[in-house]
């Protein structure tokens, strides 16, 4: 298996890149997944940006975010700061 798969319903994303985005083991992002702790987002490239997606994962106020070819391969990483989301965010 490669690193991130896509398929006409779903893309998976290998644990071990999104835990060292976050600097986690990758063995508790399924769990901080199914907890809604770490949360993601994908979309999909239109106009000059066809044929490329990018996925955004977020967690404890921080966002990795991987821009992919149709292959599946990252062309692009970032991680940084963002608002606090969900019910707690203000408090």
């Amino acid at each position: 298996m490669s690193d991130i798969s896509i398929t006409d319903t779903d893309i998976t994303v290998d644990a071990r890149i999104i835990g060292a985005g976050f600097g986690v083991d990758p063995a508790v992002v399924p769990g901080l997944m199914r907890s809604g702790q770490l949360t993601s987002r994908s979309e999909i490239g239109e106009g000059e940006d066809a044929g490329f997606r990018r996925l955004t994962f977020y967690f404890n106020g921080r966002a990795l975010r991987l821009t992919i070819d149709a292959s599946g391969k990252i062309v692009k990483q970032a991680t940084f700061d963002t608002p606090k989301r969900g019910p707690q965010a203000g408090t």
